[in-house]
């Protein structure tokens, strides 16, 4: 089976090895003509980004770079950008990266000519209609992780660097016109990166398949995208050369972002805030989190994993696959425990305020309160 395709869901995606020789194509398609390339400070130099600044070079479309990007992106990063963005002349964003990359360029896009402040398009009602929509610029999306899947997402994550609690900005339009999922772009991540992208993939799944909410879609694809990980994201760690795996592990990615329209739950809620605060690893906080999560929801998602087991090869129904997760985790040296990655408790009261007012706080299956937030902070530091 070829592991290439051209797909329109949830957005227009070209997939396969070999793709990003496709991306200035992409900028003439949407009528780009100087595109601003944005990415973090880790990848700015090195040869997957100067293959793609040579591809727009060679077709007359600039080297425009801005990689001034943290590794949990705030309104000051979005502020340079948009400033490099103006003083460059741009008339629209490659997004390019992991998570961080993807979401400041989504936002550079969007919030280059808006007139209100970022944070009045906070994901809460209807606040993204506040935006003119007509301003927007074309988005073009090249992940090179298997993990957010902020390719095919509509909102980014924008970290306020006063109060150091991440904020979810949404519009339909953030999401990308055009990705290119290309698996090589993926090949030279270390590890760590290949495991806690990864496994940000999986709790994308996990968490959208045990979400209350109505969405058999969702339900669908969470299902086949935790089968994805179990199966590829130990061949992509163990051989970071395996481009089937890399394949499967980049599909899975964007399924489970694709899923989380269904709801996500206390695995982000209490995430969330804890990178804000102590600048963790999104993927892998969430990994350490899940364990305890699982446990904490127990009783309302006992019958779906019941079911869901069997499909993934894991005996022993729900508690076959909570001992399954550990493992898991265990097998690519993920911590057991927050204090193991610098998380400390005498924050605990900025943990609980940040969870309890996280968007994924109210998509749990089992209702989220202070005291029990507080609870899963000291069970997991």
């Amino acid at each position: 089976m070829s592991i290439t395709g051209n797909w329109s869901y949830p957005t227009a995606i070209k997939f396969g090895v070999g793709r990003i020789s496709e991306l200035a194509g992409a900028c003439k398609d949407l009528g780009i003509k100087r595109p601003l390339l944005v990415t973090d400070k880790g990848l700015a130099n090195l040869p997957i980004t100067e293959r793609a600044l040579d591809i727009l070079e060679a077709d007359g479309l600039g080297r425009g770079l801005f990689s001034d990007v943290d590794p949990n992106p705030s309104e000051l990063n979005l502020a340079a950008g948009v400033d490099a963005y103006k003083e460059g002349g741009h008339d629209g964003v490659i997004a390019f990266g992991g998570g961080s990359g993807l979401d400041l360029g989504k936002m550079v896009a969007f919030h280059a000519n808006q007139t209100r402040p970022i944070w009045d398009f906070e994901d809460v009602g209807d606040w993204w209609t506040r935006a003119d929509a007509d301003v927007i610029a074309p988005i073009i999306a090249v992940p090179t992780t298997a993990g957010t899947g902020s390719e095919v997402g509509r909102a980014s994550i924008i970290t306020n660097s006063q109060t150091h609690v991440k904020k979810i900005i949404f519009h339909p339009k953030v999401l990308p016109s055009v990705v290119i999922c290309d698996p090589e772009l993926t090949v030279g991540m270390p590890k760590f990166i290949t495991a806690g992208t990864g496994l940000d993939a999986f709790a994308h799944c996990v968490e959208a398949y045990s979400s209350p909410h109505y969405h058999p879609m969702s339900q669908g694809i969470a299902l086949e995208g935790m089968r994805l990980v179990i199966n590829n994201l130990p061949r992509a760690y163990a051989d970071g050369t395996d481009l089937e795996a890399r394949a499967h592990m980049m599909s899975a990615a964007a399924m489970g972002a694709t899923a989380f329209q269904k709801g996500l739950g206390a695995i982000h809620a209490l995430s969330h805030p804890i990178g804000a605060i102590f600048n963790t690893h999104h993927g892998t906080t969430n990994a350490v989190c899940m364990p305890e999560v699982l446990k904490f929801n127990a009783d309302v998602i006992r019958d779906r994993f019941n079911l869901a087991a069997g499909y993934l090869g894991i005996d022993g129904g729900f508690e076959g696959f909570q001992s399954f997760v550990q493992e898991f985790n265990d097998g690519f040296e993920i911590p057991r425990k927050l204090s193991e990655m610098g998380v400390t408790a005498d924050k605990m009261d900025a943990l609980v305020e940040g969870a309890i007012t996280d968007p994924s706080c109210g998509g749990n299956p089992v209702e989220l309160t202070r005291e029990n937030l507080r609870h899963l902070f000291n069970a997991l530091i």
